[in-house]
């Protein structure tokens, strides 16, 4: 026993001495500089309006009520949005879209998003305080959905359910599919693609063999423009690299600029929605 106290006595000195090799160590962080934060999606059809918050630094303390909203919003700012010829001004009034389950703070009262139009939408943001915001966007066409099947699995008593649609020839298309399933609609798929992989005019949105007679869900699929599709691919990006504590940060590809550095997405976008009930 006594040969084995040597051993015992230099372990205990080494890990005595590891607690030595730890040190606390301060980062003075530059002080963050809050930018705008837009949000805008113009579906034909659709009230016309535009979230507008700023953003908030990423160590800044978590919120414990309602006074996030009170932060986080920026009111009495100037929001003008040109179409057709005429340049309207939004109203500084909270808005809930239940078509689109967007929320908004800026809002243009009585008019609809106009369907076909090929023109330019222009976004012109100023705050009280001297940061702006521009953008523009164009709405790409309304692509319908030719036919939706259902086929079922060879060797199970499951069925996928695949919509088919129209790729415009001699163009770079951009889609975002969105699926929901189920009696609350949950969201089971949600990503963005474009026509790049596509060697004819035909192009096809499908499922997992995961349903079941009686099963219902909606397919919708939104023609996108770049900017958003860049957006969105970016959004995921981040999200990924936000959970992830060994991958690399990820930036907004926003499609506004402005004074202070404004990020975000200005949009316009066409909807086709296709909801099916999975029979025999």
């Amino acid at each position: 026993m006594i040969k084995y106290i040597g051993y015992i006595a230099a372990i205990f000195i080494f890990l005595s001495a590891c607690g030595s090799l730890t040190q606390d160590v301060e980062i003075d962080l530059p002080e963050y500089e809050s930018q705008l934060a837009i949000e805008s999606f113009l579906i034909p059809g659709q009230p016309i309006t535009v979230l507008l918050s700023q953003s908030e630094s990423y160590f800044a303390p978590f919120p414990t009520d309602d006074s996030f909203l009170e932060d986080i919003l920026v009111d009495e700012a100037e929001v003008r949005i040109t179409f057709d010829g005429e340049t309207h001004l939004l109203e500084n009034e909270f808005f809930f879209n239940p078509f689109t389950g967007k929320l908004a703070n800026y809002v243009l009262p009585g008019a609809l998003v106009p369907d076909e139009y090929d023109g330019e939408f222009e976004l012109e943001v100023r705050a009280k305080d001297g940061r702006s915001a521009t953008a523009k966007t164009v709405l790409p066409v309304h692509i319908p959905v030719d036919s939706v099947n259902v086929e079922w699995a060879e060797t199970d008593s499951l069925a996928r359910v695949l919509a088919y649609f129209q790729d415009i020839p001699d163009e770079d298309n951009y889609f975002r599919r969105l699926l929901t399933g189920g009696e609350q609609d949950t969201i089971v798929f949600d990503f963005v693609f474009d026509d790049s992989f596509n060697d004819n005019t035909q192009l096809v949105a499908g499922t997992n063999f995961d349903y079941a007679v009686g099963d219902t869900m909606s397919h919708v699929i939104y023609h996108i423009t770049e900017d958003f599709y860049n957006y969105m691919i970016s959004v995921y990006a981040s999200v990924d690299a936000n959970g992830n504590p060994f991958g690399q940060p990820s930036s907004l590809l926003s499609n506004v600029e402005g004074e202070g550095d404004p990020i975000g997405i200005f949009t316009a976008m066409n909807v086709e929605q296709v909801r099916v009930i999975v029979e025999d």
